[in-house]
């Protein structure tokens, strides 16, 4: 028996399970072995909290779509959360802990004793509060429990043809503002739009703008430096400036997860 089909028969016992789907790789396989082993009675949610990019929310619905499974869109605003808004170290729990609590009572409405999510076992070797926050509302994490690491899930993933089997990571919007200063949606919008704007001039698919105190700092891919050339720079640094930002630099260090996850006054 191989990996997927563990992670298949992980829901043979299960009558109709909801899944907690982004826009990355991870929640995709689960959604994938869900519905190949339930069918119909396997639901995807993606939440639209206002700090997810029409990029991946986009990337979510196209994943539905070639799998053929349902999904629902969870439509609030986690900008009206100050526990979240005020962005202090605990931010990730109460994002998810909130996305729990709407889980739990979407799971409710439809009659769903199980909701699942695509944590691995990689993701607990990283600080994230926010798996902590889900664990609260009883949502367990199938690749985890049949210990799949995020080189085997890209591996699967390629295997059954899911489009998105080498789609960087990616995290919310917010995670590009350090701890200690608010999140806004002033800044969520200057933030999608300036990695936007970078990827077309580039053509490079994984980038970070990080909002300091209303400079950006362009994070991309250590090797991928070099393609920000003084021209392509400048004229980025245009753009950007008439987004808002008061200045632009590239961070010399490259693209690193969770590098401002820091208090800054």
């Amino acid at each position: 028996m191989n990996h997927l089909d563990d992670l298949v028969n992980w829901f043979e016992d299960k009558n109709k399970v909801m899944i907690a789907l982004s826009g990355g790789v991870d929640s995709a396989l689960v959604a994938y072995a869900a519905f190949k082993k339930l069918g119909s009675s396997a639901i995807a949610v993606t939440a639209d909290y206002k700090t997810l990019s029409k990029e991946e929310l986009d990337t979510a619905k196209h994943i539905c779509s070639e799998i053929g499974i349902r999904q629902i869109l969870l439509d609030y605003d986690e900008l009206e959360n100050e526990d979240f808004v005020k962005n202090d170290s605990n931010r990730c729990f109460h994002c998810r802990l909130e996305l729990g609590n709407h889980l739990t009572k979407l799971a409710k409405e439809n009659d769903i004793e199980i909701i699942v999510d695509g944590t691995n076992i990689d993701d607990l070797g990283d600080y994230r509060p926010g798996i902590e926050a889900l664990k609260q509302n009883g949502i367990r994490s199938p690749l985890l429990e049949t210990g799949f690491s995020k080189s085997q899930i890209r591996e699967v993933a390629k295997s059954v043809g899911l489009s998105v089997f080498d789609k960087p990571s990616n995290s919310c919007l917010a995670s590009r503002i350090p701890w200690g200063q608010r999140v806004t949606s002033e800044k969520l919008i200057r933030i999608e739009l300036a990695e936007s704007i970078i990827k077309q001039l580039t053509n490079l698919n994984h980038v970070r703008v990080r909002d300091l105190n209303g400079s950006a700092k362009i994070e991309v891919g250590k090797e991928m430096i070099c393609l920000l050339d003084d021209v392509i720079l400048k004229s980025i640094t245009e753009k950007l400036k008439l987004l808002g930002f008061v200045a632009v630099e590239v961070d010399p260090e490259g693209y690193m997860p969770g590098k401002i996850n820091v208090i800054v006054d």
